[in-house]
């Protein structure tokens, strides 16, 4: 008996750059606390052009979780804050009752040619927090705990696994964990959270035996352990966490528990009421809200 409950492909778009959607999907809408998951890249960006910059956009009742493996990102914010996004940190931005930031790809990225290769994910706030203050915590890629399990060099970005646990404080248990091998590897997947799922970023693995490959998202049954075999020079992701409290409405870059918060939030996009949705200092572009 399989202890893949679904397996996810997802759809590719090209949005200037090639975004490979895995959450929300047909079979599975979230897994733990996640409502968003994207693999953007690898992609390189011509110098002297802002093709692969995300322009200032709203967000609320969510946090962004963004995780490079190549290449950087500035995000900037209605907060003020100012940071340049790098390989292997973690960058959670919590929306609450809403923020706007842009993302855009530095000059030197673009001039020397690198590659912009990573995961953006949304992770919906519990519904005691959806309409708090929001905020911004970047945690450097040294911060993140290192710890190698059967020849898998894992390092724990959110949550408690294999020993070590995440300094980046999430909003709800949230399990979140980026695995890379060389010469392959076994490693036991526990089940130590409710929900889990496993994604191939690279390479190809096998979950008790039922071959994955890399574009794949492996939603798992609750329960079980599982077993991850390796083959060759892999990266994984192991993502999930809590199930939610309740369902969620999305629309657009808007996630809550109400569709009467999701109205309110469009409206004030559209009116640019800065009293919900401030302006970003330094920016002047937005994007216009949606019509369908």
């Amino acid at each position: 008996m399989s202890n893949i409950r679904h397996k996810i492909h997802g759809l590719t778009r090209d949005i200037g750059f090639p975004v490979r959607r895995l959450l929300p999907a047909a079979a599975a809408r979230t897994v733990g606390p996640f409502v968003f998951f994207d693999h953007m890249g690898p992609v390189e960006f011509d110098a002297g052009t802002t093709e692969g910059d995300v322009r200032p956009h709203p967000h609320i009742g969510l946090a962004t979780v963004t995780y490079l493996f190549s290449g950087a990102m500035m995000h900037r914010d209605s907060l003020g804050v100012v940071q340049r996004i790098t390989p292997g940190a973690v960058n959670w931005m919590a929306a609450g009752r809403g923020i706007v930031h842009s993302e855009r790809i530095p000059d030197d990225i673009r001039e020397q040619k690198v590659p912009v290769h990573g995961l953006q994910m949304w992770v919906a706030l519990p519904a005691e927090q959806e309409d708090g203050a929001p905020l911004f915590h970047h945690y450097a890629a040294d911060e993140m705990p290192d710890t190698v399990v059967g020849g898998a060099r894992l390092h724990v970005l959110a949550g408690s696994a294999f020993g070590v646990s995440s300094p980046v404080q999430t909003a709800s248990p949230t399990l979140y964990v980026a695995g890379s091998t060389t010469d392959g590897a076994t490693l036991e997947i526990a089940a130590e959270v409710q929900e889990r799922a496993v994604y191939v970023v690279r390479g190809e693995v096998s979950l008790d035996g039922e071959r994955l490959e890399a574009g794949t998202l492996a939603i798992l049954e609750p329960g079980a352990a599982v077993t991850l075999q390796a083959e060759g020079e892999t990266v994984f992701m192991i993502l999930g966490g809590a199930p939610l409290d309740g369902p969620r409405f999305v629309w657009w870059n808007f996630v809550s528990t109400s569709r009467d918060k999701i109205e309110a939030a469009k409206q004030a996009w559209n009116a640019r009421d800065k009293s919900v949705f401030p302006d970003i200092p330094g920016e002047s572009e937005w994007i216009p809200l949606p019509t369908h």
